[in-house]
């Protein structure tokens, strides 16, 4: 495709949780096409959108409809039996897209929580928004497996944590291919947990508020790596602006209770929130994750810096009142080097001028802080007891699956054997009811037994295997880390 304008200078970026559940949801239809509109006429105007539990065509086309004609291009990302519920929306044209999905996600068993169902995974767009042969930004955008409990006793970390695996490797092999990198979403985790220091490290990426937001909070104030901290409980207006905290907000109306959310609708008055209201269980799960793409090799090219990051999507629904999403919106603006590089030669001249003297370059300047972006050198590793934690958690996890498989295939052989007991009794059965309830005993039995024999032998032998190269690969990188060579024996092979 021909560019007839020049590279941009400036990437604005929106990711947004829509919480577009189908059925459960409520007035999803209404709040979807409201996000359609603000993304629309957000300032300033985004260039690419990353959504999340976006599960139905009909809610991907509202949006479509209001923001087709600044983001001309998109892509709706279909997997699983229900769908992925994840979008990319885009200013520029979308040459390739691919939806991996994740080999560890959920357990058909818990369809109450629908993880398995959907078909989790990463949607990725690769984007060319130039004509130079490294004009293209790979956009990721993702929902990780949700924490049903408290970290570490939470029994889906390990599916949790294999995907942030998963999707630090995929962001590491485009950065190596040198394109600008972005990877979005609602990554269910905390700042710097596990699955969060798997992919700032094993992926030449960082996390843009926390760039700007060093000292930010890493949880709730309520959750134990918070209350370690010692900080005094946020207020409303400190969670948004300093700690970027994008879920379970007192300014979010669906975490309210019921008397209080019976209070909002259409006719009825509208209730404020203070700022300073303070905000105790609020905390940040949703990300935007950026490489630099600078090459120090050939500096000329230059790179991108995080200009700005801040939560959006704060306005409710303007008939409703309700919160447009369980979740707030985050928003980042990465501007080029080139433009830095001009802006903090003018801002030099102008000191120059007020003082009489010529300065290398103000210490408190905007640009001069951007620029430092450039020279970080992200750790190659993570601590050798990290991947020694994680190998633990593997194997504690496969001990429970291989319990879980013994047990269910024990279910499978008991019901099948019960069944052929009871068609044998209905032989003997002296009444009819009698053999209607051995039929139906054995009939409904089996059935159950049967479905925990599939579960068992198939579900939890491919949970298994995954585990196993998940495993691998963690080895490989601890290996890697310690500076040792990794030989794994081959199982059942001797040498000879």
């Amino acid at each position: 495709m021909d560019f007839d304008e020049p590279c941009p200078t400036e990437i604005n970026v929106i990711t947004l949780n829509c919480w577009g559940l189908k059925y459960l949801a409520k007035f999803r239809n209404q709040r979807l096409e409201e996000i359609g509109k603000r993304i629309a006429a957000a300032d300033p105007i985004p260039d690419i959108v990353g959504l999340q539990e976006c599960w139905t065509q009909q809610d991907y086309q509202a949006i479509r409809k209001e923001t087709k004609r600044m983001l001309p291009y998109g892509k709706f990302y279909h997997s699983g039996i229900f769908g992925g519920g994840l979008a990319i929306l885009s200013k520029w044209p979308i040459e390739e897209s691919s939806m991996f999905r994740y080999p560890l996600n959920g357990r058909p068993t818990a369809f109450f929580r629908g993880d398995w169902f959907v078909g989790k995974g990463v949607a990725s767009a690769r984007i060319r928004y130039g004509p130079g042969k490294k004009d293209i930004v790979e956009v990721f955008t993702t929902h990780l497996h949700a924490p049903y409990e408290a970290e570490p006793n939470d029994s889906y970390i390990c599916h949790r944590t294999a995907q942030a695996w998963k999707i630090a490797k995929l962001i590491r092999g485009a950065s190596e291919r040198g394109h600008l990198v972005l990877a979005l979403g609602d990554f269910n985790m905390i700042p710097l947990s596990l699955a969060h220091r798997l992919i700032s490290t094993h992926a030449p990426v960082r996390d843009v508020w926390l760039l700007l937001h060093p000292d930010s909070s890493l949880g709730a104030s309520e959750d134990p790596v918070e209350k370690a901290r010692r900080r005094p409980i946020p207020t409303a207006e400190f969670n948004i602006t300093e700690n970027g905290a994008t879920c379970d907000s007192v300014l979010n109306t669906w975490r309210w209770n019921k008397a209080q959310q019976k209070l909002l609708g259409p006719n009825k008055a509208q209730i404020e929130i203070p700022g300073d209201c303070v905000d105790p269980k609020a905390k940040r799960l949703d990300y935007i994750f950026a490489n630099t793409n600078f090459d120090p090799l050939n500096p000329e090219n230059g790179g991108w810096a995080v200009k700005t990051a801040k939560v959006g999507m704060l306005s409710r629904h303007p008939d409703l009142q309700c919160s447009l999403s369980d979740h707030f919106s985050v928003e980042t603006t990465l501007i080029h080097s080139k433009v830095i590089e001009a802006e903090a030669s003018k801002e030099e001249e102008e000191t120059a001028l007020k003082k009489g003297a010529f300065l290398s370059s103000p210490t408190s300047s905007e640009f001069r802080s951007m620029n430092e972006q450039f020279k970080y050198s992200p750790p190659e590793h993570l601590p050798l007891q990290t991947y020694d934690e994680i190998l633990a958690m593997i194997i504690n996890y496969r001990a429970r699956e291989n319990k879980q498989r013994r047990y269910r295939l024990c279910h499978f052989l008991a019901w099948f054997l019960v069944a052929i007991a009871c068609l044998i009794a209905v032989w003997f059965s002296p009444r009819n009811y009698v053999s209607f309830i051995l039929m139906f005993l054995s009939t409904f039995g089996l059935a159950g037994g049967v479905i925990d024999g599939l579960i068992g032998g198939l579900f939890v032998g491919s949970e298994l295997r995954a585990l196993k190269e998940f495993e691998w690969e963690i080895s490989n990188a601890r290996a890697a880390a310690s500076g040792e060579p990794h030989v794994l024996a081959v199982e059942g092979v001797k040498d000879w």
